[in-house]
């Protein structure tokens, strides 16, 4: 097969949860171990971090990959869901896998996949350690994909594990409350490895710290960090909080001999989209008008980059705004801004929620708008109307976003 015929084959042959959702919810790990056994257990073959959490797993795994980078050394990073190419998920400093590595890599093993009914995210695990162990990766940064404790991820023995936050998301899989979700996300600490906390509530502290005691981990709570600020080209405001559970994870590895100097920590931060190709994190497209896009989907995020959006000047607010049919419409609505004119649309994926009932839904909420039959359409419309005093924001879900970049 060649690369698109390759690529075909994995979006087509198995549901993916980015797209279909619970249907491609594995609640087991014995297909991931399966694999790793049948590949020559190449998890084992560098050394790793594991990210997870709710939020800002994803700039947290690019900016340790940019700071270990900086430091001179060969880091591999695996992260999901993509926005523009499959290959985005699995790079080498910063560099995609090629093409025809996936291509060769699911030929060769596409019998063994069929045969054991292997799920998309599976095989990709599978694809990503082989790719870093035949790399000779120094490190990789692995962040979860959903959860934690039955992630196909969840296979490795880190040098550190990291839980950024936690918050009511992909509820129907991991739990309805934030302790249970907590504990799946603990599901990561393993025994005798530390454990960096981005940031906790009330609810959750106590878990993590009775998960902590039971593995006799060390854990350390990043938001009590004082360590001076540091900036970065992630320009969300949130990305604060993502910083000091970069540096705390940063000093657990200096204290356990990884030579990462404050040089490298000042530059891996200002330059981790030249050096990862992150997209999507407060991502300014373009001036005059102002055109800002965000992933951010979940209560917890899009309060975050709602209050940023509200410090912004402009004479008119634009809002091209889509969303995917299993999200908490009545938790994330009310966080947009009434005053704003909305350019309602579906993203291009199975998931994606009917446009009028996205419009209907907002209407309860005050928020006023037009329907569009795409994404494309709507953006399109948006910048037509704005002028060059004016801010359009793209949002609501990662689909929508990846339409306009």
């Amino acid at each position: 097969m060649n690369y698109s015929d390759t690529i075909a084959w994995l979006f087509a042959q198995l549901p993916m949860y980015q797209r279909v959702g619970k249907s491609a919810y594995k609640a087991d790990l014995s297909n991931t171990l399966l694999l790793a056994e049948y590949l020559g257990t190449p998890h084992t073959g560098f050394k790793t971090i594991h990210v997870a959490g709710t939020n800002g797993k994803g700039s947290t795994s690019h900016m340790l990959a940019s700071v270990l980078q900086e430091a001179g050394y060969k880091v591999g990073l695996y992260t999901s869901p993509h926005l523009k190419d499959f290959r985005e998920r699995i790079k080498v400093n910063g560099t995609m896998v090629p093409k025809r590595t996936v291509s060769a890599f699911v030929s060769k093993h596409k019998s063994f996949f069929e045969t054991h009914s292997l799920s998309f995210f599976e095989m990709t695990v599978g694809l990503a350690f082989d790719y870093f162990k035949k790399e000779k990766v120094d490190i990789a940064i692995i962040e979860v994909g959903l959860g934690g404790r039955l992630d196909s991820t969840n296979i490795i023995t880190p040098e550190v594990s990291v839980i950024t936050n936690i918050g009511l998301d992909h509820m129907r899989f991991l739990g309805t409350t934030l302790q249970q979700i907590a504990a799946e996300k603990a599901g990561i600490i393993k025994s005798g490895i530390p454990v960096v906390i981005g940031e906790t509530v009330s609810e959750t502290k106590t878990i993590f710290q009775e998960v902590a005691l039971d593995k006799n981990a060390l854990i350390v709570f990043a938001e009590k960090s004082k360590k001076a600020s540091y900036a970065s080209d992630l320009k969300g405001s949130y990305q604060k909080k993502n910083i000091k559970t970069v540096l705390a994870t940063l000093l657990i590895l200096q204290e356990k001999g990884w030579k990462v100097s404050e040089k490298s920590i000042k530059n891996g931060l200002l330059r981790t989209i030249p050096n990862t190709g992150l997209m999507g994190r407060w991502q300014i497209l373009k001036e005059q008008p102002k055109v800002i896009c965000d992933t951010a989907h979940n209560k917890e995020g899009l309060q975050l980059v709602m209050k940023q959006l509200s410090l912004e000047k402009y004479d008119a607010l634009h809002i091209v705004l889509g969303a995917v049919d299993d999200k908490d419409l009545d938790t994330v609505l009310p966080l947009f801004p009434k005053e704003a004119k909305y350019y309602f649309c579906r993203p291009d994926v199975p998931r994606g929620l009917k446009v009028k009932v996205l419009e209907e839904k907002a209407a309860k909420f005050g928020l006023e708008g037009e329907v569009y039959l795409s994404v494309k359409m709507a953006y399109k419309d948006a910048l037509l109307t704005a002028t060059k005093s004016d801010v359009v924001f793209v949002g609501g879900s990662t689909f929508v976003v990846a339409e306009v970049l």
